[in-house]
């Protein structure tokens, strides 16, 4: 007879109660037959009800119905009837299936389930988790969770990874009194098929590190396709100064991505050298509110520049800018992303390359090829032991508080394939579009921006100041 294919490492979901019970991994795992199963026999002995949800359910097809299924045929299981849109076991309802991004409050309509089980966990967003987790209240109701994570700001991925990451990272898994969240992946599972090794070597020679780790390993990926910076670039950055041996040393230039009312939060960067010391937000306010907040938080840190986005809304800022640095030796900069690359007749790396004008498509393309091409120096540096320049790379504090939501954003901005084969970059609104459906970079356009290079002047024998490019 066919048996119940439960992974070692999945054992203590048997009997071990908890609120939170959550399986993540790669490809492979296991994680979803296991949870399947454990269902089916809580359903037979238990009398256990589950509703199943998954965060996109356009038809029964796309939830784990059918997977139920094959395995009550598989280990021939008696006394269930598997119906279009429910399964029964011995005449009751045992098993219901529902799509939560079109109808979040229709998880409250799930009454007299003790458990909930949300497949593909990764993608759920923050409203569904919100409406997801107080519906279910009767004692010892449990909500499980199967996921590959994908990117470390999302909504799954903050409430039930990050917070314990180290713990995850060093043991395994990790528990509490709520919780028991446990790593399994192909290598965990005894039961995987030989066909899936086999598409798994192949994988491991033709895709990038990233994906496959985040396919395979259930690692996070931050990356999108045409991705200008790698998730890797960004990782090899965090405290490169400190790997490297080298200090952060010259101006302090401070920028701000405004935004106004109505959902984007407004980003703010701070950078001495080749050092990223601060990356932050705003998530609510005014437009002039926002810029209050950056320019106070520039005051406190002496910065030496201000430099903040004045395509759209932003130019309605200067007199603000002017009013609050009046006083203060600090200087400012207008930055257009839509103006004409900076030294456009200057050649783009090299005598022989391209001038920027015909490499670039604007300023802002300029700006983030500027940003990647640090990023890229200090990986190589960081990996290869390749000596590269300081004043090159980019070194990101580990005293950042967003690095992960940093990370998402600044891994997340692709390139547009344009007409005239210039290097451009995706705008916001595109960006917002499918497939990609990308929240807007304010922290990544802000640090984009903090790379904006005044140029020193020497004044007098002891003053040093700085002059912008115009």
């Amino acid at each position: 007879m066919p048996k119940m294919q439960v992974p070692e490492k999945l054992g203590k979901f048997i009997n071990t109660p908890k609120r939170f019970k959550i399986a993540i991994g790669g490809r492979g795992s296991g994680k979803s037959m296991t949870f399947a199963d454990l269902c089916l026999m809580d359903a037979m002995t238990k009398n256990v009800k589950t509703a199943c949800f998954r965060e996109f359910q356009n038809s029964i097809d796309d939830s784990v119905h059918a997977l139920l299924k094959s395995e009550i045929e598989r280990l021939s299981l008696q006394g269930f009837e598997v119906q279009n849109n429910q399964i029964l076991f011995n005449d009751d309802p045992m098993f219901k299936f529902r799509g939560l991004a079109r109808n979040p409050e229709g998880v409250k309509s799930m009454h007299g389930f003790r458990r909930f089980w949300v497949e593909e966990a990764q993608t759920i967003s923050a409203d569904s988790l919100k409406a997801l987790t107080p519906t279910l209240r009767e004692e010892g109701s449990e909500i499980w969770f199967s996921a590959n994570p994908r990117s470390s700001a999302d909504a799954f991925s903050q409430r039930f990874i990050k917070p314990y990451e180290k713990e995850l990272i060093r043991d395994g898994f990790y528990e509490d009194d709520l919780h028991l969240i446990i790593i399994i992946n192909i290598e965990d599972n005894p039961f995987v098929p030989t066909v899936l090794l086999e598409e798994m070597e192949h994988d491991r020679t033709s895709m990038s590190p990233a994906l496959f780790s985040h396919i395979w390993k259930g690692a996070f990926l931050d990356d999108v396709e045409d991705s200008i910076i790698p998730s890797e670039w960004f990782d090899a950055a965090i405290d490169a100064h400190v790997k490297l041996g080298f200090e952060a040393t010259g101006a302090k230039i401070a920028s701000h991505d405004p935004s106004d009312e109505g959902g984007d939060s407004k980003g703010w960067a701070l950078r001495k050298g080749s050092v990223v010391l601060e990356v932050d937000e705003m998530v609510t306010g005014d437009v002039n509110q926002g810029m209050d907040w950056a320019l106070a938080k520039a005051r406190n840190c002496g910065a030496d520049w201000f430099v903040w986005d004045c395509d759209g809304l932003g130019i309605s800022l200067k007199r603000q800018v002017d009013q609050e640095l009046e006083s203060t030796k600090m200087q400012k900069h207008q930055f257009r992303g839509s103006e004409s690359p900076d030294d456009a007749n200057v050649p783009y790396s090299g005598k022989d390359s391209k001038s920027n004008k015909d490499t670039f498509l604007n300023k802002r393309a300029q700006y983030w090829w500027r940003l990647r091409d640090r990023f890229y120096a200090t990986y190589r540096a960081v990996t290869n032991n390749e000596y590269i320049d300081p004043e090159l790379m980019i070194s990101l504090s580990s005293d950042i508080a967003v690095l992960d939501q940093l990370r998402s954003e600044v891994c997340r901005i692709p390139q547009k394939r344009g007409n005239n084969g210039k290097i451009q970059i995706m705008s916001k609104i595109d960006m917002a579009k499918k497939p990609y459906q990308l929240p807007s970079p304010n922290m990544g356009d802000a640090l984009m921006m903090a790379m904006y290079s005044p140029k020193a002047v020497l004044k007098s024998a002891t003053t040093l100041t700085f002059k912008g490019w115009g």
